[in-house]
């Protein structure tokens, strides 16, 4: 096997591959770690930091596939911070993104981090909506969303002048941010830990390891690291780490690629803050969307449609292996069964990005056709029961209970951290650390 080339970056003035610590755990090797981290996303960046804010005797790496972080879902997303209005009450969804909320305008404010409170809208645009908006406000309120209010037409003025509707939710402490910025700076954080970042990993295999650690790592490179425990973080490749070492087939993860529409720059001070319809509960996801950006531009959508390749940001990434995979999947069948004419609509509205034109004007009439062209696209990380239903919450999972199996054993996956996961990263790489912690005792740190 070759061994791994540990790269010097520099994000700042931050070396994310130096250590200076010394840790009550490590056995001293290079490329040997108490805890490794697969994924170089933000859950796997909260998580890594978060155990080495746990416990700093650890010794931790992360392995990234790409050669940078936030390349995926983590780098194509709306930047919005979220306030918890839509979850499940009672729900740790729920319970994460109402601390996130919070935790994630802390972080930003400590770390100088560019961020704006602009607020947001839910709509409704017709009086048949009135009662789903009112149900989803008092799901907000007993959820704990901070702030929020029932507000009418002439109200709604007031917020965004440019704006129609009859009656609106507004939630004043919902905001904006790169969030590939805060991953930049998770990364900094454990760093500046003592974590140590490989990136350009791949990972093809977890074996036993036959000397010194219990795990041996192996990329696609056939590079490889060792490691007494692992939890993955694998984002869109989460379901084929999990397969790795055994585990269930579901949760499947089904890439759902969205696609935003650019608002010309001479129309962008039509919208103020975030703009969100009112969701139909028969839907699967909600619809379009205006979302003002930190460069000042504002993404209108997205769409869904199934991407065909697992990473697939346009109709010309196509992996004719991954799409048979999933077509063959149960409850993929079955989900496009329930949602086919949804799905055929989004489809058009790919194809045709102007068919969504009224739909936005439903919110702005002032947009225009000449207003608007095709805007970045980013790739959903949608997991799915073998039933057809979407996992709703954060899945955990570990093949095996039997301490000897210690593949099976001593990994864990991340198989679900559903949206929305930047908002909740934060508190989503506490209850990992926790799991991990109540499950392999020796990793928890020593008493004093």
């Amino acid at each position: 096997m070759k061994p791994v080339q540990m790269t010097t970056m520099k994000m700042g003035i931050v070396n994310l591959f130096t250590s200076s610590y010394t840790r009550f755990y490590s056995k001293g090797q290079k490329n040997s770690y108490d805890v490794l981290v697969v994924g170089g996303g933000i859950v796997g960046f909260a998580t890594a930091r978060a155990l080495l804010s746990r416990n700093k005797h650890l010794h931790v790496g992360l392995v990234e596939k790409e050669n940078r972080p936030s390349v995926h879902q983590s780098g194509h997303n709306s930047g919005v911070i979220h306030a918890g209005i839509y979850y499940k009450p009672g729900s740790m969804r729920a319970k994460m993104c109402i601390a996130g909320l919070y935790k994630t305008y802390e972080y930003c404010v400590k770390n100088n981090i560019p961020h704006k409170k602009c607020g947001k809208l839910i709509v409704a645009t017709e009086e048949s909506q009135i009662k789903s908006l009112n149900d989803l406000y008092e799901r907000g309120l007993e959820n704990g969303t901070p702030d929020i209010k029932l507000i009418n037409g002439n109200d709604i003025k007031t917020i965004e002048p440019y704006c129609n509707g009859v009656r609106a939710i507004h939630s004043p402490h919902t905001g904006i941010v790169d969030w590939a910025v805060v991953t930049q700076h998770y990364a900094i954080d454990f760093a500046n830990l003592g974590g140590q970042i490989i990136y350009n990993f791949k990972v093809k295999s977890f074996e036993e390891c036959k000397h010194n650690r219990a795990l041996k790592i192996i990329s696609k490179k056939n590079n490889e690291v060792l490691a007494d425990y692992v939890i993955t973080c694998g984002g869109l490749q989460s379901d084929k780490l999990s397969l790795m070492t055994g585990c269930k087939a579901d949760p499947y993860i089904l890439p759902v690629r969205g696609e935003y529409l650019l608002l010309g720059k001479e129309k962008a001070h039509l919208v103020k803050g975030n703009i969100y319809p009112v969701p139909d509960p028969s839907l699967p996801f909600l619809g379009v969307h205006f979302t003002p950006r930190m460069d000042g531009s504002v993404f209108l959508g997205p769409n869904a449609v199934l991407a065909l390749k697992q990473e697939g940001y346009s109709w010309n990434d196509v992996s004719i292996s991954n799409t048979i995979r999933l077509l063959k999947l149960d409850g993929v069948q079955k989900l496009m069964a329930k949602h086919m004419k949804f799905g055929i609509n989004e489809t058009i509205k790919s194809l045709f990005p102007a068919k969504q034109l009224k739909e936005i004007q439903n919110y702005i009439p002032d947009i225009k056709q000449n207003d608007i062209k095709k805007g970045p696209t980013g790739v959903r990380a949608q997991p799915l029961w073998a039933d057809g239903t979407m996992a709703e919450d954060l899945v955990l999972d570990i093949a095996s209970n039997d301490p000897s199996e210690l593949v099976k054993h001593r990994i864990m996956h991340c198989r679900s951290a559903p949206s929305p996961s930047a908002t909740s990263s934060l508190p989503i790489g506490e209850v990992i650390v926790d799991k991990m912690f109540a499950k392999y005792p020796n990793l928890n740190p020593l008493p004093n």
